[in-house]
């Protein structure tokens, strides 16, 4: 994978900018329902932040573009970025709230829940007019966007717009993971296959399961096998997308909340490269894994690795999240090397 390719004017630097709303995850402790017990476990996070903390684990320098009220939730959001080795100067500060989700784990044949309360956030009311992007993008080579942040109003999408559009027109390369959320859309009413789209079209990269890419292909969601769906899909989308390079998936089978098989596949103007399998038990935590697959694929493209290194890098990335309590994926790459290698359990001393 050639870390140069893209479109542009040319790359103008070696980091990776991630732009998204910084969240707190309040969790009930252990598998509990939330509040069966008055106490709530507190993890900082929010998909932009998740990639850009792994990649700082992975040796990159990463950057969080983003908007955080002026109280101390924003000022903590900050330092645990910081703590991870992310750099934190295009955060800006602004009256309002902190966004949150509370999450209950499953267990068994009961499946996790999520409930959101974002609304009206420091991010989500004062983004618009709060970054400046030539100044945000400065030394980035990539810029990693959501399109959980598009589905947050109006304000938000255009502002993920407005930002893909600014690095094409830099020479900064755009990697979107497409982070379908239909509870998001719905609040208002939003069309996520158009806004979609139209990052899609600026991005070089593309992270997205046959549902999303029929969602922005406009195509009947179809029965069938995923991963041929997927392949058929990702060719159209490349054919569809003038600067999009690769399209990326993780595709999971589950059995019950803790026992799952994960694999991945990625198409490129190359071909198809897919994963080997990975059986998951007794999983500790799955949030974010899609983040540290995200991260997994960039850290292939800032390396130079070849499809199929990236691909494998990225999902045995992904697998060692499960194993860590939290939204970030807190693995060196001698970590997930380890895995790749087969290295096997002994503790290590």
């Amino acid at each position: 994978m050639n870390p140069t390719q893209g479109g542009g004017k040319g790359i103008v630097g070696t980091g990776v900018a991630c732009f998204g709303e910084l969240l707190l995850r309040l969790n009930a402790p252990g598998r509990e329902l939330l509040l069966q017990s008055p106490r709530l476990d507190v993890y900082v996070g929010g998909a932009e932040a998740n990639v850009a903390a792994s990649l700082a684990h992975f040796g990159h320098s990463a950057s969080v573009v983003s908007v955080v009220p002026d109280t101390s939730l924003g000022a903590a959001c900050i330092a645990e970025l910081r703590r991870h080795g992310v750099q934190t100067r295009h955060i800006r500060v602004a009256p309002g709230r902190i966004g949150l989700y509370f999450m209950a784990y499953g267990a068994g044949h009961r499946p996790s829940e999520i409930i959101y309360d974002r609304a009206d956030s420091a991010f989500a009311l004062h983004v618009g007019d709060a970054i400046d992007w030539e100044t945000s993008l400065a030394g980035a080579a990539w810029l990693h966007v959501s399109g959980i942040t598009a589905a947050l109003g109006p304000r938000c999408a255009e502002a993920v717009l407005d930002a893909v559009r600014t690095a094409r027109s830099l020479g900064v390369r755009v990697s979107f993971d497409s982070n379908v959320r239909a509870k998001l859309w719905e609040v208002w009413k939003g069309d996520p296959g158009r806004v979609l789209r139209e990052v899609a079209e600026q991005s070089d990269l593309l992270f997205a399961d046959e549902r999303a890419l029929s969602l922005m292909l406009a195509r009947s969601p179809a029965e069938g096998d995923p991963s041929e769906r997927f392949q058929r899909l990702s060719e159209e989308a490349l054919a569809t997308f003038s600067f999009l390079q690769r399209v990326a998936t993780i595709q999971r089978v589950e059995h019950s909340v803790d026992r799952h098989e994960l694999s991945a596949a990625m198409m490129s103007r190359d071909g198809l490269s897919v994963s080997r399998s990975y059986p998951l038990e007794h999983i500790v935590d799955r949030i974010g894994s899609g983040d540290a697959f995200a991260a997994g694929v960039l850290h292939g493209c800032l390396t130079g690795m070849d499809d199929a290194a990236t691909l494998e890098f990225a999902l045995a990335a992904a697998c060692l999240k499960h194993t860590i309590p939290g939204d970030v994926n807190r693995v060196s790459v001698a970590h997930v090397q380890e895995l790749l290698a087969g290295r096997g359990f002994a503790v290590r001393r």
